[in-house]
């Protein structure tokens, strides 16, 4: 039998826990549920999730935010953070410590199915070229292994970054707007999410770029949305 993909929920809330935990199984999923930090990452290490879904405030010394940060060291499992706070310093910290999502509570059963199911596809987005290598100055992009290198150095990239990275590098030299990027990369409910595009750009920034201060080669276009040059 064919193992069911695996959804780590964390949150100390049981009635969070308990509806997460009954919708996913619903839809096929296997679930297991921690209720605060400490011991999502004992569950990680012994089980080995394929996605994970977070609370932020929780109790003990590790919160939603340390978590983040603590799994993106050993691992790129994709990480939804479903939180009340809905202000934007807070979802840009999420972001900048590892998350690939963020969805406020309340929140629709079918709205958190759409994004797990996102972080969960299998292969490249529908926008990035599935098959064959493609090279660009000094970049070279492999789309079947997802994999990029820069003057023949790799460059290690979460798989947002390598998504949105092989979009720019596939349409190097147009101005792209921050609506054409979101949609292509992240889908057509996250036209608006800026602040989505000022992290991930900023993480891409600092592993492609000499001086990631003054960029070379992936152009920031105010007020529109970014450019990318690839260089010699």
């Amino acid at each position: 039998m064919e193992r069911r993909q695996r959804i780590l929920v964390v949150d100390d809330e049981p009635q969070i826990t308990r509806v997460l935990r009954v919708g996913l199984n619903g839809r096929g999923f296997d679930v297991r549920t921690a209720a605060d930090g400490e011991s999502a990452l004992d569950t990680f290490s012994d089980w080995s999730p394929d996605l994970v879904v977070t609370d932020l405030s929780m109790p003990g010394d590790v919160d939603g935010i340390e978590l983040c940060r603590r799994l993106r060291k050993r691992s790129q499992v994709p990480i939804i953070v479903l939180s009340v706070r809905d202000d934007e310093r807070t979802k840009v910290a999420a972001l900048d410590e590892g998350a690939d999502d963020y969805v406020t509570k309340p929140f629709s059963m079918d709205e958190l199915l759409a994004r797990v199911r996102a972080a969960l596809r299998r292969g490249p987005a529908p926008a990035v070229e599935p098959h064959g290598v493609l090279e660009a100055g000094v970049f070279r992009v492999d789309f079947e292994a997802r994999a990029v290198s820069v003057r023949g150095e790799a460059v290690r990239l979460t798989p947002k970054e390598f998504e949105l990275l092989a979009y720019l590098i596939r349409h190097a030299g147009k101005v792209l707007t921050h609506r054409t990027l979101l949609t292509a990369v992240w889908g057509g409910n996250y036209g608006e999410q800026v602040e989505y595009l000022r992290v991930f750009v900023g993480h891409i920034r600092k592993k492609i770029e000499p001086e990631p201060g003054t960029p070379r080669y992936l152009l920031t276009e105010p007020w529109t949305g970014y450019r990318f040059e690839p260089g010699e």
